[in-house]
């Protein structure tokens, strides 16, 4: 059974920075595509950065610049960088991991129904 769990969450001032991990057990990691994903108060969950099992990387135009997606295969863990850190990105951050969505023959973020596993999140609060 595939288990994601993130850490590195916390709260930081405007400006700051943050590395979320997410560790992955239950299966061959290097097989799934991996997600970040948020969700602020009152908002949906939005899909921000995916990496693929080739390191093909797609971020969302609000987080590209400043937050940076990666992963190690040998640790089966994903991470995201994340700097330049604004009030609006307080949310809670979730991992996912799916097979990969591709549109137009390319590597797409996708939804939430294109991941079938997915963390327990991690807080982010981004005061101003």
């Amino acid at each position: 059974q595939v288990q994601l769990a993130e850490s590195g969450g916390g709260a930081v001032q405007s400006g700051g920075s943050l590395r979320l991990s997410c560790a992955l057990s239950g299966d061959t990691y290097s097989r799934y595509s991996m997600g970040w994903f948020r969700q602020a108060p009152g908002k949906e969950r939005e899909g921000i950065a995916t990496i693929n099992g080739l390191g093909v990387i797609v971020y969302r135009d609000v987080v590209k610049g400043r937050f940076t997606i990666s992963r190690d295969n040998a640790k089966n863990t994903l991470y995201l960088q994340m700097s330049s850190l604004q009030p609006e990105d307080t949310a809670m951050y979730y991992c996912a991991a799916g097979a990969g969505v591709y549109r137009d023959g390319g590597l797409d973020i996708g939804t939430e129904r294109d991941y079938g596993y997915w963390g327990q999140g991690t807080q982010v609060t981004v005061s101003a």
